[in-house]
């Protein structure tokens, strides 16, 4: 299954991508080699270390063939004693040297990635990016990255470091005797084989595997922040089932890997042992007739049973590798998002909106068209309006009108098509996003809070607030007393029943009044709180428009009643604009809204709204 639940609709994810031509497996291995490239130095002496491993544990079987030789011949024993324990105690401390260094790389490497990948999301366009279910952003941050750990580093030296042992340790035997290596040799070369055709079988099955791992992230991301939604479907199994058909997908997948990984060892450690009995065979034989000491083929045995060691740490840092390689590229992905449209080198300075007259708009938005996808139809079309600096202005109409794109426009989070805006008669593509938005409050209407405590949330936008400043805050929306109420007050962590939905919306509110912005954005702010406490909320956005810019998107009309201003917008353009009266009487869409929602305004006869 490829159609996933995603909790914003199915989404089609490919199963994994295929092992392609040699040309494009080298240049994702390139793609892996950019994360371990910062870090080269210590990789370097990373593989150094492992080579003087190596080396020492190649010049074992040849000590032990002097400790051998010394029974019989004239060689004293106490040296190559010393040897054996000189080498002991120099491999364990490079050993240990070794895997410190590598264990310390593999970590800064995953977070490089996790830095990089986490300043992409939010340096992302807003678009791109919620495109894709967050549960798979999210598995990008953290299983992708631990797959990428070793590969990126223990690997590439493991990599190396194998096949210098396993030549050195064919060369050395050869020393030894040539015909018992080409036994041996003969068994390399069909364990070579064998791993050839099944290793990259097994990198496809775990890519698909690590796939279906993503879609399964995002569908059980989507599906628990809709859980109560689910639960009162009582969808719970459907939901379990289409999030689990995913589960299942990576299994069998993993499954096969492990399948073929199986046979591959089967393979190998049957053939190792097939060669070891082959060389005790062949060696006894010639030791009979004198070909061969007993020492030699004791140290060629040494040899053999230590084949297993180069071979495993190939095979599995191979198959570490492949599974990176995938990791890596799923990564890189992520710099495929498009960043939001930076503002020329020299960015214009708006001036402060006191430097301008009073009448002049703080806003002006002229002939301004926005598709969010090429050749499709516009969400804004030919939209002309002005935005005081002063006042409440209320944006209503009906769903799909462009309202919420009116808002992502004022905030850069799109961007027109054709039309220019202006914020302070500054045009906003001469400034960057971050400079258009400082002037700008914003409370969504389903008012998520970041993770952390009241604190965190009320300082996202203005950290140097002080203690004071934030209680005056939630004071004015009727929330600071059950803050100071809270266990830890302001420090308190927010779970998901530590506050209702109206105390939520609240909080967002209070943020978004603390720093006095020039314009606030308001997307129906106060639709999940009681009517005595919208009346205070009212209250304070009243007085936040008697000295800056309100503008508010309005589900229920009752909020809008008392709005300075009203935009009635259709099919993304302005259709009307005047007071609630002056539309009573001229428009008949908003009649039909009003009438709709039973909100006859104050004074009005019901003959007015019909």
């Amino acid at each position: 299954m490829s159609d996933r639940f995603s909790g914003e609709g199915a989404t089609t994810v490919p199963e994994g991508p295929p092992p392609g031509p040699p040309g494009a497996r080298f240049a994702r291995l390139r793609v892996l080699w950019g994360f371990a490239r910062p870090h080269r130095g210590r990789l370097g002496l990373g593989l150094a270390l492992a080579l003087l491993g190596s080396a020492m544990e190649l010049a074992t079987p040849l000590t032990t063939k002097l400790v051998l030789d010394s029974l019989t011949g004239d060689v004293r024993l106490a040296w190559p004693i010393t040897a054996l324990l000189v080498l002991l105690v120099v491999g364990a401390a490079v050993g240990l040297w070794q895997g410190v260094l590598l264990g310390t790389v593999a970590e800064r490497i995953v977070l490089d990635a996790r830095e990089t990948v986490v300043r992409r999301y939010f340096r992302a366009a807003l678009l791109p990016l919620a495109a894709r279910p967050t549960g798979e952003l999210a598995t990008r941050v953290t299983s992708d990255t631990v797959l990428l750990r070793e590969a990126a580093s223990s690997s590439v030296v493991g990599l190396i470091n194998g096949a210098v042992l396993l030549v050195g340790t064919l060369v050395l035997m050869g020393v030894l005797d040539l015909v018992l290596l080409g036994v041996t040799v003969g068994s390399v070369l069909a364990i070579a084989v064998v791993f050839l055709l099944l290793m990259p079988r097994i990198a496809t099955e775990q890519e698909k595997a690590q796939a279906a791992l993503g879609r399964m992230g995002g569908a059980l991301e989507g599906a628990l922040r809709a859980l109560r939604t689910v639960k009162a479907a009582r969808a719970e199994e459907r939901i379990a089932e289409h999030i689990l058909g995913d589960a299942r997908t990576a299994a069998d997948h993993g499954v096969n890997a492990v399948r073929r990984e199986a046979v591959a060892w089967s393979v190998a450690y049957g053939g190792i042992q097939l060669a070891v009995i082959g060389i005790l065979g062949l060696g006894a034989w010639r030791v009979s007739t004198g070909a061969l000491e007993v020492s030699s083929l004791i140290a060629f045995l040494l040899y053999t049973f230590g084949l297993m060691g180069p071979v495993t740490e190939l095979s599995t840092h191979v198959t570490a590798v492949q599974s990176g390689i995938a990791a890596a590229a799923r990564i890189r992905e992520v710099e495929d998002l498009p960043l939001e449209a930076a503002a020329p080198a020299a960015a214009t300075v708006v001036p402060a909106p006191r430097a301008r007259r009073d009448t002049a708009p703080l806003i002006e938005v002229r002939n301004v068209f926005v598709r969010y996808v090429p050749g499709a139809a516009p969400a804004i079309r030919a939209l002309d309006l002005d935005l005081p600096a002063r006042g409440h202005t209320a944006i209503v109409g009906p769903s799909g009108a462009g309202k919420t794109t009116l808002f992502s426009l004022l905030l850069r989070f799109v961007h027109p098509e054709t039309g220019t805006l202006h914020l302070h008669g500054t045009d906003y593509a001469d400034l960057p996003p971050d400079r258009v938005r400082r002037h700008f409050a914003y409370v969504e209407q389903d008012t998520p809070l970041v993770p952390g405590s009241v604190r965190d949330n009320m300082l996202l936008a203005h950290p140097e607030a002080t203690e004071a400043e934030l209680y005056r805050a939630l004071d004015d929306v009727r929330l600071g007393d059950h803050v100071r109420a809270l266990p830890e007050g302001l420090d308190t962590v927010l779970m998901p029943g530590t506050l209702s939905g109206g105390q939520r919306q609240r909080i967002a509110l209070a943020r978004a009044l603390l720093g006095a912005p020039d314009v606030l954005l308001l997307d129906e702010a106060t639709a999940q709180i009681d009517a005595l406490t919208e009346a205070a909320v009212t209250e304070r956005v009243r007085a936040q428009a008697d000295r800056a810019a309100v503008v508010s998107i309005a589900h229920r009309l009752s909020t809008v009643v008392g709005a300075d201003r009203i935009v009635v917008m259709e099919d993304g353009a302005v259709r009307a604009a005047g007071t609630h009266r002056e539309l009573l009487r001229t428009d008949r869409l908003y009649r039909d809204l009003v009438e709709a929602l039973h909100m006859n305004a104050p004074g009005a006869s019901p003959e007015a709204v019909r």
